[in-house]
């Protein structure tokens, strides 16, 4: 079978799997998108993500992340489905991709299977499927492979779907047939991604500084949410789609009829005072494979309390 052949096999079956975009790029980065690595990284913007720094010869060369690594077919699955509901007196919002299962779990179980279809096609090939997790720079792999460009607001935007969707990738050792790299910005002058931040944390157009980002401070970080960007917090539980809400290419998209990405009855929003006088046991049966689990008990009743001294005021 060849690059072409292996290519159109794997990108049909990623959508008979669910996946709604697909493309694929050489496994080699560019410097410019290494050097604004660097460079984010230097000037601190990556926060308490030390992971960045520690693990740089990896995002250098994805060659680290699947040894003989040469091609990496990159896919994207839609997860929008309801609209919000304005949380209530004590009550919280939760980010669109937390109100379903773990995406983690979802996608790395379609990548084993696309995995499975890849050694069948290419015996003695080797593949590595990455959802989030390992050091891979998803977004510029998905721009050079034509998936969407990379917007003021630092995500990627897909012209069909916005950016309500989740990366996935999977490396292999075999050359595919790539795709065009989407070169074209169409954000043009817009800055309401920027406007609407409500802590400032994109600084300029393509600058994101984490520690000012409420997804940072309310899913990744593990220290106090800062006095001073408290009340930037709001109702916001976990998570922050402020910028993707301000986006003009999030108006219209499609939404999924993915079982998995489909709200619970108790996220949309959720009840604080639950979240308050849950124990450990208690928050492992609700919530372990949900978003949630990743900020962990006490990074949930950390933002549960900020949110209600927030509804205080």
């Amino acid at each position: 079978m060849n690059a072409v052949e292996l290519t159109a096999a794997l990108k049909y079956e990623s959508k008979r799997l669910g996946f709604d975009l697909a493309g694929a790029a050489p496994a080699v980065v560019s410097r410019t998108d290494l050097a604004r690595l660097e460079q984010w990284i230097a000037a601190g913007r990556a926060a308490e993500m030390r992971c960045f720094a520690e693990r740089l010869d990896a995002y250098r060369d994805p060659g680290k992340v699947l040894d003989g690594a040469r091609s990496i077919l990159m896919l994207g699955m839609n997860y929008r489905t309801v609209e919000p509901v304005e949380p209530g007196p004590g009550q919280a919002k939760i980010a669109r991709f937390a109100w379903g299962e773990d995406y983690h779990d979802l996608i790395r179980d379609r990548l084993d299977k696309l995995a499975d279809l890849h050694g069948r096609l290419a015996p003695g090939a080797r593949t590595r499927g990455v959802v989030d997790t390992a050091p891979l720079l998803e977004r510029h792999f998905a721009r050079m492979a034509g998936l969407g460009w990379i917007g003021k607001n630092a995500m990627l935007i897909n012209r069909r779907l916005g950016s309500w969707f989740v990366l996935a990738a999977l490396l292999t050792t075999e050359v595919l047939a790539y795709d065009e790299p989407a070169r074209a910005d169409h954000c043009g002058t817009c800055r309401a991604c920027l406007d609407a931040c409500p802590a400032g944390a994109l600084t300029a157009p393509y600058q994101l500084d984490a520690r000012k980002c409420v997804s940072y401070l309310t899913i990744e970080s593990r220290a106090p949410i800062p006095a001073e960007l408290r009340a930037a917090v709001g109702d916001r539980l976990l998570g922050c789609d402020a910028c993707q809400e301000a986006c003009p290419w999030n108006r219209d998209t499609p939404r999924t009829a993915e079982p998995a990405f489909q709200p619970r009855p108790d996220m949309n929003p959720v009840d604080l005072a639950q979240l308050l006088t849950l124990d450990e046991a208690e928050f492992r049966r609700l919530f372990r494979h949900t978003p949630l689990w990743r900020a962990k008990l006490e990074g949930i009743r950390r933002n549960a309390d900020v949110v209600k001294r927030n509804h205080r005021k």
